[in-house]
């Protein structure tokens, strides 16, 4: 059978075709030109610097609510949960037992004034007959101690008529404090344990108005504020009750406003930090112990600072830097020294000057070592970019 040459000389020459048209050199790509980006200096604005810590609210006083003498429960007379104020009655104690004790008492001291009179009967027959030589020193010397004993004895039913009296009135628990009451840990008939360290927990009762919020600061942030306080810049939380202020977790704004009023003496060695609280006004019982809030304490003097919006810091790694544009349209990557937020504005510490040229807006088409056109803005205190026109 002869082979037909023609198709496989077709299919060569069209690979061959295409082996040479992909070889062939592609038209170069058109060079793309500098692009746009706006630009700003740095806002010079003096102020004061402003930490902030996560905390919670805590009662000023809390007291857990424990029977002083035991008993069976008769009666509550809250309801759980209620305001009380001080001095309410909270339970009752059945004081039927107490009752009884306190008139045995008054019976033993009606006793023990009898022997004292009977006592002091014998005492004067004695100190007569011993003028008389009638009776022996030893005889008198007897009498004598009996009348102080019978005496000692009226002391001791006396003590024992103020033991029962109190027992009597530790029957009706009463509220120590004014505030928030929880509810009642056992009920009527229960037998409660009481004067002791295993006494029966009845309820707890917290104080409402003011509230303190208690937070905890960091061994650097302490050294920092009590280097201000030496130097006089910054005077410290224990000798002047400086103002702070709280925002709850679904509160946007710093409007609660409270003072300074504890340091503690002494720094965890467990954490590495130092407990502070502040007190609050809190007249509407708005705030509950326990709730999570975040804390802005002064954090320095007085100073200029440059402030850039925070969209305008780029990361490299564990490095933030900015994007400055010198006067040709060159970009560069300056490294910042970062300071906090203010009013929505970044602090910078170093790293850039108040007329450098700092990319804000398209740092999607800057590189550092290429070319920009330059777009001229200010930036505005409330962190507002305003591009100049006829840039």
């Amino acid at each position: 059978m002869v082979t037909n040459p023609r198709p496989f000389l077709f299919i060569s020459a069209w690979v061959f075709a295409a082996l040479v048209f992909a070889a062939a050199p592609a038209p170069a790509a058109a060079q793309q030109g500098p692009m746009p980006v706006t630009v700003a200096k740095p806002l010079v604005k003096k102020i004061t610097e402003w930490d902030e810590y996560t905390g919670r609210f805590e009662a000023t006083n809390r007291v857990e609510i424990r029977a002083r003498v035991s008993g069976f429960l008769e009666s509550i007379h809250f309801k759980d949960g209620d305001l009380v104020n001080k001095g309410d009655l909270l339970f009752v104690i059945d004081p039927r037992p107490f009752e009884a004790q306190l008139d045995v008492a008054k019976a033993s001291l009606d006793a023990a004034k009898t022997r004292v009179n009977l006592s002091e009967r014998e005492f004067k027959r004695a100190e007569s007959l011993l003028k008389r030589n009638n009776i022996s020193r030893e005889t008198f010397d007897q009498r004598q101690a009996e009348l102080e004993t019978a005496k000692t004895a009226v002391l001791s039913a006396q003590a024992q008529i103020r033991i029962a009296k109190l027992n009597l009135e530790f029957t009706r628990v009463t509220a120590p404090i004014s505030g928030r009451i929880s509810d009642a840990r056992v009920d009527v008939g229960n037998l409660i344990e009481g004067g002791s360290a295993q006494s029966t927990l009845l309820t707890t009762v917290v104080s409402i108005d003011p509230i303190l919020f208690t937070f905890s600061t960091s061994e650097a942030e302490f050294l920092k504020y009590s280097r201000l306080d030496a130097t006089g810049r910054l005077e410290s939380s224990r000798h002047k009750a400086k103002p702070v202020f709280v925002r709850l977790m679904d509160e946007d704004a710093f409007t609660r406003e409270g003072r300074m009023t504890f340091l503690d003496n002494e720094l965890s060695s467990n954490t590495g930090t130092i407990r502070a609280q502040a007190v609050f006004e809190n007249s509407s019982g708005f705030l509950v112990p326990g709730v999570f809030g975040r804390l802005r304490l002064i954090g320095s003097d007085e100073y200029e600072a440059l402030l850039i919006p925070d969209s305008a810091v780029v990361s490299d790694q564990s490095k933030k830097m900015v994007l400055v544009v010198d006067a040709d349209g060159n970009v560069k990557a300056a490294p910042v020294d970062m300071g906090p937020l203010h009013e929505g504005l970044r602090v910078i510490r170093g790293g850039v000057g108040p007329d450098d040229r700092i990319v804000v807006k398209g740092l999607q088409r800057a590189r550092p070592g290429g070319k920009v056109i330059a777009k001229e803005a200010d930036l505005l205190p409330d962190g507002t970019i305003m591009v100049r026109s006829g840039s």
